[in-house]
């Protein structure tokens, strides 16, 4: 009794379309990108870097980071203050107080980075204004992309003991 060993009953079938195999359907062929992700997937969640249209080849730039407490906004200029590429939160996509949020800046300065290089932007230096969440994750979103940071100079308005302040309340 232990040398049988018991076999898998198959239930016969009727129909000469079940024993051959379906091929699956194509709606649509293949294209140049289907072909890329079936060869290397990896390469496929890089996002690609195009050169631009009306490409002006510029090497050295300023990346401009305004982090306020409710947006963050990321222009990248050439030498000469000709912006190249900029971008915002809303642009982006977010709403209301996820705009002011670390992700958000990431995000923003990828985007308006990737601009940049699609006119050739290789070295930038970062200026940074304003208080906001954003400011540390946008430069280091620039430094990911692979620009060569050379400065970071922090801009932020500071006053000089500011405007009058409103007379005294009186209780």
């Amino acid at each position: 009794m232990a040398d049988q060993t018991e076999t898998p009953v198959v239930a016969p079938t009727s129909a000469p379309e079940a024993a051959a195999p379906v091929p699956p359907k194509q709606d649509r062929p293949k294209t140049a990108a289907d072909i890329f992700l079936e060869l290397n997937p990896e390469e496929a969640e890089k996002p690609k870097i195009l050169k631009a249209k009306g490409s002006k080849n510029i090497h050295n730039g300023v990346v401009s980071v305004s982090a306020s407490f409710n947006n963050t906004i990321v222009s990248v200029a050439d030498t000469n203050g000709n912006v190249i590429g900029w971008s915002s939160a809303g642009k982006m996509g977010f709403k209301g107080s996820r705009k002011s949020t670390a992700y958000a800046a990431q995000l923003v300065s990828q985007d308006a980075c990737r601009q940049a290089m699609g006119h050739g932007l290789r070295q930038v230096e970062v200026h940074v204004k304003g208080p906001g969440s954003g400011r540390e994750s946008a430069v280091r979103a620039v430094q990911a992309l692979g620009i060569e940071v050379t400065r970071i100079k922090d801009v932020t308005p500071v006053p000089h003991n500011g405007c009058r302040p409103r007379k005294a309340r009186r209780v």
